[in-house]
């Protein structure tokens, strides 16, 4: 890409992590002769990021006539920088086709339904075991890295838990999370005050959340909260079925894989 500097990305499923289609300016159209990219004003597609994949769809030129519009195939989506660049290309090669993603020009945002919604049911999915942990108490183990994809996803967790009760806490782990599923709970994230966000979140915030910060924090009914980035389901019913596969504890570190129903 050519490296010029664009300004942070507004990304609008912050504040409606359900929303579909939107509408963005064009900042620019970048291409290194193989790969191209779309940079908007705002979006809703998800970049890949914060253990969750990047959201897929397709972007559409605005004009007055319906064979003006041409359709840019987003395949991927990243963030460098604040930046999102929506990697793709054109699902028509034509002449004119980039003059209609010339900066400024008025575009339509698409996002793949049916990709998102499992994404956010999985990321959804591994924040509800990081409640389970506390409820089977495992309150000992500080939740770390986060894989969300759903070719084997799983959440990692600071401590151990000895080997004798793996077998035990696998079914407790999957027990809680099925009746905290049939429950169902409102799921909501607000961006906030740093000293706010803290109580939300039990009291404290995990050190890398700078203290001059806004963190976004998603909170599952009137569970604490924790910081997070993605999307997710508008309630903890819509997850589905949801099945611990396999607890692991190596060189203190504990690894809860999952599963849920497609």
């Amino acid at each position: 890409m050519d490296g010029t500097t664009a300004p942070v990305t507004r990304l609008l499923y912050f504040d409606d992590m359900w929303a579909l289609q939107s509408r963005a300016t064009v900042l620019s159209f970048q291409e290194d002769g193989t790969r191209q990219a779309v940079i908007l004003d705002a979006t809703i597609f998800h970049p890949q990021g914060g253990g969750q994949p990047a959201d897929t769809g397709f972007i559409v030129s605005t004009g007055d006539e319906a064979d003006e519009q041409v359709r840019f195939l987003v395949e991927d989506v990243r963030s460098k920088d604040g930046v999102v660049y929506h990697y793709g290309k054109f699902e028509e090669i034509q002449d004119q086709s980039k003059s209609h993603f010339r900066e400024g020009k008025q575009v339509n945002l698409h996002v793949d339904e049916e990709r998102r919604n499992l994404n956010s049911r999985l990321h959804s999915a591994g924040h509800l075991l990081d409640i389970c942990i506390r409820n089977v108490s495992l309150s000992h183990l500080e939740p770390g890295k986060g894989y969300h994809f759903p070719d084997g996803p799983f959440v990692e967790y600071k401590g151990t838990i000895t080997h004798d009760q793996l077998e035990a806490k696998r079914l407790e782990l999957e027990k809680e999370a099925n009746t905290l599923i049939s429950k169902g709970a409102k799921v909501s994230a607000c961006i906030l005050p740093y000293e706010v966000a803290a109580e939300w979140c039990g009291g404290a915030l995990p050190s890398y959340i700078s203290r001059d910060s806004t963190p976004r924090i998603l909170k599952f009914g009137e569970h604490d909260g924790c910081p997070c980035g993605g999307t997710h389901v508008s309630d903890i019913s819509v997850i589905g079925s949801l099945k611990v596969t396999q607890i692991r504890t190596k060189k203190g570190v504990t690894k809860v894989s999952y599963s849920i129903d497609p």
